[in-house]
């Protein structure tokens, strides 16, 4: 039978697993949690796979506070991992790997929470209690849209692009797809008379003399549109 003795009274968090590399920073959390919790069992493992065979030999904690970067874990699919096998048990996210990319998509996949590793001890102690009577916590930075950074289109890398007219942006879409002028002109309806009007005219906007350059263009302002986020965030949710 799974030890949950532990169950949580009224909000109140009586066991946790901390699972963290840092001895140093999982003691800090350690201290940290019998302040708010007296009394308060803790585990701590050092990898995710020592995580999940303490629950497996049937720890059910009320509580873990999970890092992101551990040996074991490459990326995103070891919160994931952890939150498909104890479902119903809240998972306060604690990491350096700070980016807002990174947080939305932890929220949106069930964390209780998410603190940067540098926040204060009130802060914390705060956040320990907001999340134990099962509220959801993310700091100010990271909430609403206005905390992500937008990422780039390929108009801000190329100003030409946003020269364009919306016909003339879904004709060069098409063309970039490899469509011949009687395609576009069908999937347009357009004649294709109108189709080489507006390709001429695309054609000097974006200062090129053909359709391949103009691809060419298009296509390259995109890919380092797509690689202008952050490099850490994007290998991360990859994984």
């Amino acid at each position: 039978m799974k030890d949950h003795a532990t169950d949580t009274v009224c909000g109140r968090v009586r066991s946790v697993i901390i699972v963290d590399d840092h001895p140093l920073y999982s003691d800090a959390l350690s201290a940290a949690l019998r302040l708010v919790f007296p009394g308060c069992r803790i585990e701590t493992a050092q990898t995710l796979a020592n995580a999940l065979e303490r629950i497996d030999a049937g720890f059910l904690p009320d509580l873990v506070m999970f890092d992101l970067k551990l040996p074991d874990v490459s990326g995103i699919s070891g919160f994931q991992s952890l939150r498909d096998r104890i479902p119903d048990t809240p998972i306060l996210v604690i990491s350096s790997l700070t980016s807002s990319e990174v947080v939305q998509a932890l929220m949106e996949q069930g964390a209780a929470g998410f603190l940067p590793k540098e926040a204060s001890a009130p802060v914390l102690k705060q956040v320990l209690l907001d999340v134990s009577n099962g509220r959801k916590y993310v700091p100010k930075d990271y909430q609403g849209d206005s905390a992500r950074a937008p990422a780039a289109t390929p108009s801000q890398i190329h100003p030409k692009i946003a020269e364009l007219t919306p016909q003339q942006a879904r004709i060069m879409k098409l063309i970039c797809a490899g469509k011949p002028n009687k395609q576009i002109a069908y999937e347009l309806d357009l004649a294709e008379a109108t189709v080489k009007a507006h390709i001429t005219a695309l054609l000097r906007r974006l200062g090129v003399q053909n359709r391949t350059q103009a691809a060419v263009l298009v296509e390259n302002a995109t890919a380092e549109a797509e690689s202008s986020g952050d490099p850490d965030a994007r290998a991360f949710l990859s994984r």
